[in-house]
């Protein structure tokens, strides 16, 4: 039997917020002047905290043992989650936000090809040229890689979108697995992590915007996405977030007054209608 309309419609939602949620990063990584390893720590202390929170009001206080004995899977899970989230940071601040942000286009084709290694999953001709679209489309917003990107921050904008990728497929494989409990679990080993790195963390100021950064960004992030690409093919999951693309620059301009180009519009309208047009194809298709 095919998977029920409302639970494919839910899991749409779930992962469009994410991706939401997910764009506001460079926002917030542009009001604070610390080292990548000082906001790794307490965003990932202020995140995990409200999804621990979330966790225990959805599914009471029984759930906390989930973080100390996660299974498997969900041990699998926060640690690419952990990693996806370590490596995101450092490269937003070592080289152009956009092109962090082109590489993040090319997750759907990664998840897409791993969840057919890994669980034989196939992603329809629709959502491979649709993903195709939307990665023309971020090509055309950031222009290109600039040819003096620095090639550290290329390097952990791949290792994070490989992380994110195998987690989606991770997720996917392992869907009775509490994954806000994975999730949470992520971000307090990201801070364990960071913490031998950190400068001065007790002396740090802004931390009403690290707790913004923390449970809207990575927290209310994290768990909509682990919630949602459980109900979607890996594929289609990655297609879904590609609108964070996009959306970093809107957040941009809002915060910073900085107008985004022509052709930074006209990406972001191919990436937006990609996804838009895969979701009705899709919704057509179980009429």
């Amino acid at each position: 039997m095919g998977q029920p309309r409302s639970e494919r419609g839910l899991g749409i939602a779930l992962v469009a917020a994410a991706a939401i949620a997910w764009s506001t990063a460079p926002f917030f990584t542009r009001l604070l002047p610390f080292d990548p390893w000082t906001i790794l720590f307490w965003r990932g202390l202020f995140g995990g905290s409200l999804i621990t929170v979330l966790l225990v009001l959805m599914q009471g206080p029984g759930a906390l043992r989930q973080l100390v004995v996660p299974g498997r899977g969900g041990l699998l899970v926060a640690s690419l989650s952990a990693v996806g989230m370590i490596s995101f940071i450092p490269a937003l601040q070592m080289t152009d936000v956009m092109n962090v942000a082109v590489l993040i286009a090319t997750q759907p084709f990664v998840a897409a090809a791993l969840a057919w290694l890994w669980l034989g999953e196939s992603a329809t001709w629709r959502t491979l040229i649709a993903s195709l679209v939307a990665f023309s489309g971020v090509v055309i917003t950031v222009g290109g890689i600039r040819a003096g990107a620095d090639i550290g921050g290329v390097a952990l904008s791949c290792l994070m979108v490989l992380a994110i990728s195998a987690m989606t497929v991770v997720v996917r494989r392992h869907r009775e697995t509490s994954m806000v409990a994975a999730a949470a679990l992520s971000n307090f080993i990201g801070s364990i992590v960071s913490l031998p790195f950190a400068h001065d963390i007790a002396h740090v100021g802004g931390l009403a915007i690290l707790a913004m950064f923390g449970c809207l960004q990575v927290a209310l992030g994290l768990t909509f996405y682990m919630l949602g690409s459980r109900l979607l093919p890996s594929g289609q999951a990655s297609l879904i977030a590609t609108l964070e693309t996009p959306l970093m620059a809107f957040w941009i301009w809002v915060g910073f007054g900085e107008v985004p180009a022509v052709h930074a519009l006209i990406g972001g309208a191919l990436v937006i209608g990609a996804v838009v047009a895969d979701i009705a194809g899709d919704a057509r298709s179980r009429l």
